[in-house]
């Protein structure tokens, strides 16, 4: 949910990969989205599910396959990608981003527990650091063979219910734009978890991306969904 200063940053999944352009300013120590962000308490219900026999009910069991976000170096150029965006119609590239000095991409899906878990404050980072100069975008990649929830239409809808304020692109080949400068998780909570949602990693990572200061190469890696691949395209 996926950064050099002329850079790129991508959330895979919940997990962040930035980009950007080296330049020199004074260094920010401490995140000023973390001391201005409130924790947000989300959770998940169980989906109930009623049978013919009015007596019998049962949960339905939803399960994720939970991934480490892994595999590319930092300091991976991004190659030039051609996507649409479901809400608007609009075909975005990598070019659109150049004027900025960093850009965060986030692979995320609707489905996925651990991009509902962090959704909202996906949303409240987003909108703090794009007034503050920094481009997002977010892309989808699943099949909607397996994920139908997942395709075009619905990625609209959810686009237009949660007001996101970054486009959000559909990327049916599963192709990765993104020079590679964090490739990390959003904070250290968890679907179900009691660790408050903060966006701590990420947003020190965009501070320092933003004021031209290197990123620490120690980065925990993400944790989320795997992209669902068609059938007869998985690797």
């Amino acid at each position: 949910m996926a950064v050099a200063v002329g850079v790129a940053v991508t959330v895979n999944i919940t997990g962040a990969c930035l980009l950007s352009v080296p330049r020199t300013l004074a260094a920010i120590k401490t995140s000023s989205f973390v001391t201005t962000l409130s924790a947000s308490k989300l959770g998940f219900c169980p989906v109930l599910i009623r049978n013919n026999e009015p007596a019998k009910k049962k949960l339905l069991d939803i399960r994720a396959a939970r991934t480490e976000s892994q595999g590319v170096s930092l300091g991976f150029r991004a190659p030039n990608f051609k996507l649409p965006e479901p809400l608007t119609g609009k075909t975005w590239t990598l070019e659109d981003f150049e004027s900025y000095p960093a850009l965060l991409v986030m692979f995320i899906c609707n489905h996925c527990p651990f991009v509902k878990h962090l959704k909202k404050d996906i949303v409240k980072l987003s909108n703090f650091y794009m007034k503050k100069g920094l481009a997002v975008v977010a892309i989808s990649s699943n099949s909607i063979a397996t994920h139908p929830q997942d395709g075009p239409q619905f990625m609209a809808e959810e686009a237009k219910l949660y007001n996101y304020p970054f486009p959000y692109l559909y990327d049916e080949d599963g192709r990765r734009p993104f020079e590679l400068v964090y490739h990390g998780q959003f904070d250290d909570s968890r679907p179900s978890s009691s660790v408050p949602v903060t966006g701590r990693d990420l947003s020190l990572a965009i501070d320092s991306v933003l004021s031209g200061q290197p990123v620490p190469s120690t980065q925990k890696p993400s944790v989320g969904c795997s992209i669902k691949w068609h059938p007869q395209n998985s690797p």
